[in-house]
């Protein structure tokens, strides 16, 4: 208990010092998914855009600092004000800018467990106004949107949402293309909810489908379908272990059982190949 604390802190130390970082040198990426949604690569959780009559819908939002950088790239696309803005989960690179947003009239929505772990630490401004608990489903620009709660996958407030004309999939932080993901433990996450997350992810989509990660490039079902043997692979062999009695730091110094994904680069971002092997090892010892 006294490791998983230990490690929790050194976690916000380095998503603080990550967070107040100079911003000045980022730039907002737009790519063109269809005639009327976009995604936004800055820095931080990808952003998904739906522009058109109804106004501009925008998924999670990055650090508040980008705020202006990432309106500037929205006006690009339309001249409407920011209408609805969803969060995906509650981290900061992906709900940083609630407040801003909020502040010129934005409707943000969430999961229920979003606004209550944001409650603790944010600004009336900043919090959900409209929560749902199971999924929820709303017209926007042209077509249905439709937004499922995911249980205790990346944490316990994590919402997918699908563009049924446009075939697009927003994962959050559900999905991270070529990389290990961050599993939130101490907010409600779980390997085995992770898993589930990305198998309903992929009960939804098509051949062409075009996914917006949390993290990573736009992506294909192919990928994502990658992804998944990653999480499998990983389990069954971090399992193995569990059952010969082997210990949390064995199982963190057991390079064989990242090795295959290690060699394609999925431990070089956030979350290395040693942070993976315990995430797993501490979520299925306890399940």
């Amino acid at each position: 208990m006294k490791l998983l604390k230990l490690s929790t802190i050194i976690f916000l130390i380095s998503f603080s010092n990550y967070a107040q970082r100079n911003f000045d040198n980022v730039t907002i990426e737009t790519t063109k998914l269809t005639d009327h949604v976009y995604m936004l690569i800055g820095s931080g959780g990808n952003i998904g855009v739906s522009v058109g009559e109804d106004g501009v819908f925008v998924i999670d939002n990055q650090f508040a600092p980008l705020t202006p950088k990432i309106l500037e790239a929205i006006k690009k696309l339309s001249d409407k004000p920011v209408k609805i803005v969803m969060n995906t989960h509650h981290h900061g690179d992906h709900t940083g800018g609630n407040e801003n947003l909020g502040k010129l009239g934005a409707t943000i929505m969430a999961h229920d467990n979003v606004r209550k772990r944001l409650k603790a630490k944010s600004p009336k401004e900043a919090l959900p106004i409209i929560t749902f608990n199971d999924k929820l489903h709303i017209q926007m620009n042209g077509e249905q949107v439709a937004i499922f709660h995911i249980e205790n996958a990346h944490t316990d407030g994590d919402a997918m949402l699908y563009f049924t004309e446009s075939n697009v999939l927003h994962t959050g932080d559900t999905y991270f293309n070529g990389r290990y993901p961050y599993i939130d433990l101490n907010s409600g996450g779980s390997v085995n909810g992770y898993i589930n997350a990305v198998k309903a992810g992929l009960m939804l989509i098509d051949e062409d489908t075009k996914i917006i990660p949390g993290h990573g490039h736009l992506s294909t079902k192919t990928e994502y379908e990658t992804f998944l043997k990653m999480l499998e692979t990983i389990k069954s062999n971090v399992l193995k272990d569990i059952a010969s009695n082997k210990t949390e730091d064995e199982v963190a110094s057991n390079t064989s059982i990242t090795s295959a994904y290690d060699t394609l680069g999925y431990g070089n971002a956030f979350i290395n190949s040693e942070k993976i092997r315990r995430t797993f090892y501490r979520s299925l010892k306890e399940q």
